[in-house]
Parts: structure tokens; sequence; C-alpha cells
């Protein structure tokens, strides 16, 4: 067993190989980032989408070869993931099976696949036998903190990609179609999302519960997604509509809640 001074953390995944010889052209008509521009080694967040651009899977893509990509999602999507892929393959000349391998993330620059989901410089590491020194609730604050949206929690059936800033960071503007690619071009270039992801600050330690309402000026106007204790507070992640200020304080069921803008690597 490797031993690290480094500060790691567990990080939970499901795995799913696609290769053969057409799996680069494949990828590239499922998922909504240029997987072509990726070289061996590369990797990049892209999402799997119903044709209407509900999110069915977030993933890291990850190029091990020419031919030979792992997709890295969120734990119980993997046969979700795979299942999906394999309607939609016809005759591509690719394999789409799942894998098993450990996940950590660590802190700091080195070598891994960069992630920036928790505020502060990370890579993600995969089959390295580390022992982890950050609990989970940790790394559950950091996300929050930083304003990362999670899969069932703030990324579910009802939300579009844009509202979760989804569309920043996982979606290529410029490349072909895949599923889902008319609605987000459509809201991207012409229209407006109603509601955005917000980081709050919570009086006291007691946690909402999830979809608590918020409200401001004794209408509702937003959800609670994600909660996390902060010392003597809570931080929460929330939507919030768009036309409520940022530095509104809202209310939560008579407790007062602060909009925070906290520096993040994110985009």
């Amino acid at each position: 067993m490797a031993v690290t001074t480094a500060r790691v953390a567990r990080r939970p995944r499901d795995f799913v190989a696609v290769r053969g010889p057409d799996a680069e052209t494949f990828l590239q008509a499922m998922v909504s980032n240029d997987i072509e521009a990726l070289g061996p080694g590369e990797a990049c967040e892209a999402l799997f989408l119903t044709p209407k651009a509900r999110v069915i899977a977030p993933m890291i893509v990850l190029r091990r070869s020419a031919g030979d990509f792992l997709l890295l999602t969120e734990p119980g999507l993997g046969e979700r993931l795979r299942a999906g892929l394999t309607r939609m393959r016809f005759a591509a000349k690719c394999e789409v099976t799942t894998e098993e391998h450990s996940s950590v993330v660590v802190f700091g620059d080195g070598e891994g696949i960069p992630i920036a989901d928790y505020g502060t410089p990370a890579v993600e590491v995969l089959d390295a036998g580390l022992e982890p020194t950050v609990g989970d609730g940790e790394l559950e604050l950091l996300r929050i903190r930083a304003g990362t949206p999670r899969f069932g929690r703030e990324i579910d059936d009802r939300v579009l990609p844009a509202e979760a800033a989804l569309d920043v960071r996982a979606v290529n503007f410029e490349k072909g179609c895949y599923p889902g690619q008319e609605p987000i071009a459509r809201q991207h270039y012409r229209g407006r999302i109603n509601r955005s992801l917000r980081v709050l600050s919570l009086e006291g330690k007691e946690l909402p519960e999830y979809d608590a309402e918020l409200t401001y000026k004794g209408k509702t106007v937003g959800r609670v997604t994600s909660a996390s204790r902060d010392g003597e507070d809570a931080v929460a992640l929330a939507f919030v509509r768009v036309e409520v200020p940022h530095d509104a304080v809202l209310d939560l069921e008579s407790r007062s809640v602060t909009q925070l803008d906290l520096p993040s690597p994110r985009p």
C-alpha cells in the first residue's frame, strides 16, 4: 500500500469503457464535448443527454489511446450509461463495457486528471492505492463552497444543463450533432435561463431538507439542493430565480440566508 503526505479523498465512481476502431467517432456523436480534440492521456468533462437535453449521465472522458476511452461517471450510473450508449451504437465498430477501478482526489498540483470541483487545485487519480486523509464530509463541504453540482442533488431531470452551469465546462458549441444538441444550442444562442445555481450561507447548524423552499419578499424564489455544516453555521447550494439580486438576503423557514460569491477556479 502506497503512503502519501498529500491530502487525499475517496472519490466513488462508476466506469465505462468504449473501445474499438469507431470509438472516437461514436463518442463524438453521443456526448456534448469535443472528444476528437483529446490526445492520449487527456480528459474533458461531458454529458450524455436525452433528446430534450436532460442529463442521463455526467462524466469525465479520458482518452487512454487512439481507440480506447474510459468514462468516469457517478456511482450508480455506470450501467445506465453503458446501456444507453449500447442502444445507440448501431453499426459502430466498438464495444461498450463497464470496468472496475478505484479513484481518489489528490489536492495540489500533480499527475492525474485535473479537476476544479473543490475550489482548490486537485487531480483525480485512478488505481493509485492511496489512503484517504480527507473525510467525505470535508469533501462535500468543499464541493458545496465551490458551487459544483452533483448528480441526484443539483442535477436531475428537472434541470437544464445551463441552470447548473454545466454548459460552461461540459459542452462544446462548435462540434457537430449529438443527442440534446439542438435545445442546448437554442438556449445558448437565443434564450435565457429562469434560475441559476448559487452558494448560500445559513444561520445556525441545522441543515435544511432537500428541496426546502427559499423565499424573497414573501414569494418562493428557489429551492435548496445540498447543504453541509461549516463551523457554527451551514452552507448550501440552491437554485434561485435569476431576477433575484445576488446581494439579496433570502428567507428559509425564518432563517436568514446570505448569498455568497466565493472564489473558485471554475469558469
